[in-house]
């Protein structure tokens, strides 16, 4: 069985390991428990879409480029879990981490923040009620964040934060957009063609 300190090792490990960090996860997802998975898997969606590949195994990485890893990361139940996250995300390889944590008291993308500093982080409020906790941030301690539920929005965010050193990844976000600009307009021609009976119709 998986301990919590095996895991806090692992993390140590390899932040010490001196990895090609075009070997490691580029983008980090934690969430404060499994049952925020079905909330936090759009951001697997949008970097799946965007051609990112997922990292199970730190020292054997797919074949894609660029990759993102997912851990649960408790700030309330395993909070040296979530130091040692932090803290070692940066020599790990992880240029952004994406946090997702619901409730009232939503404290894990803002301590990851403030631990993995300045490495940036996108906090997902995973409930309404977890808004005000996850933006209320003080000035001097940044992160970026999105509405309820929008992980797949924080996906592309930390998509567009890698971009700026990858050419690559800049040209699939553009191409990304030209896609839902062609399907918007393929969708208003065939609404206006058909008319609104037709287009029904034709859509189910």
């Amino acid at each position: 069985m998986t301990t919590e300190q095996d895991l806090i090792d692992e993390l140590h490990a390899q932040a010490d390991d001196d990895r090609d960090p075009e070997t490691t996860p580029d983008v980090g997802i934690i969430m404060g428990s499994d049952s925020d998975l079905d909330v936090m898997s759009g951001a697997h969606e949008a970097l799946d879409a965007l051609g990112f590949g997922e990292q199970t195994d730190y020292e054997n990485a797919p074949e894609e480029r660029f990759t993102y890893e997912t851990y649960v990361v408790s700030a309330h139940r395993t909070p040296d879990l979530l130091y040692a996250y932090g803290e070692t995300a940066a020599d790990r390889g992880i240029e952004v981490i994406i946090a997702g944590a619901g409730g009232k008291s939503a404290d894990l993308p803002n301590m990851t923040a403030s631990i993995a500093y300045p490495t940036p982080v996108v906090g997902v409020p995973v409930q309404e009620k977890s808004v005000d906790s996850v933006i209320g941030m003080p000035t001097g301690a940044p992160i970026v964040a999105v509405d309820a539920g929008k992980s797949f929005n924080a996906a592309l965010s930390a998509v567009q934060m890698l971009s700026r050193g990858h050419s690559e990844l800049e040209a699939r976000l553009v191409e990304y957009h030209d896609d839902l600009v062609a399907d918007v307009a393929e969708t208003s021609a065939a609404l206006h063609d058909l008319g609104v009976t037709g287009f029904r119709e034709s859509s189910r």
